[in-house]
């Protein structure tokens, strides 16, 4: 009779995974993320609790402080959840492309869950430098792909020269977002003026054409 075999030892990984318990459930994150928001919108980042957001999720508390350990990291996530619905298209020319991302950045603007949730980080983030970075790390930076995306399109459509050297590009990158996400936010969480297929016409080609100059004399 062959001698038992000893146990094969657990990988590493393994038994962290079984540590961790159950997988995270995708439904129970995106009705945290949109419970977060709804309550945000009704009652304000004061009145938005972990306790309210997890009773309107339909999760315990534990399940959602496993997930989020602070509020700030909870809202956070959940805006940055609708930024990663905008898409940069391909419609031939980078002024159809820029066109299309203002509409959907204005269409995302105009929801009040939206605009509470962002308006509300703002205020807390003047505040708190940690949220700040935050905010920049997981809402800003990663929607500078839409600005890369365009311009790569653009190039190899010939509508741009290809770019020089990697840190002239990056800085390009970023004045192009900060003034497209700058005077979409600006028009419609300030100064409260709709973005009309007109508007954003006239935006694209100031953005994208030279300013006129005036006749001398």
């Amino acid at each position: 009779m062959p001698a038992p075999q000893p146990p094969v030892p657990e990988r590493p990984e393994a038994a962290a995974t079984r540590a961790k318990g159950r997988p995270r459930s995708a439904a129970a994150d995106r009705a945290i993320l949109d419970a977060t928001r709804e309550t945000l919108a009704e009652l304000g980042w004061g009145g938005l609790t972990m306790g309210r957001v997890a009773t309107r999720a339909g999760v315990a508390k534990t399940t959602l402080y496993r997930r989020w350990p602070s509020k700030n990291e909870l809202v956070v996530d959940a805006v940055a959840s609708l930024f990663d619905e905008l898409v940069m298209p391909d419609l031939g020319s980078l002024q159809a492309d820029i066109e299309a991302v203002v509409a959907q950045f204005a269409d995302l603007l105009a929801r009040p869950e939206s605009q509470a949730a962002l308006l509300a980080l703002f205020a807390e983030g003047s505040r708190d430098r940690q949220l700040r970075r935050r905010i920049r790390e997981s809402i800003v930076d990663p929607q500078k792909r839409l600005v890369r995306q365009g311009r790569a399109a653009a190039q190899a459509r010939g509508e741009l020269a290809p770019d020089g050297d990697e840190a002239t590009a990056r800085e390009e990158v970023d004045i192009i977002f900060d003034t497209i996400a700058g005077t979409v936010e600006h028009r419609v969480l300030v100064s409260g003026e709709p973005i009309t297929p007109e508007w954003t016409r006239r935006f694209t080609g100031l953005l994208l054409g030279p300013f006129p100059i005036p006749p001398a004399g």
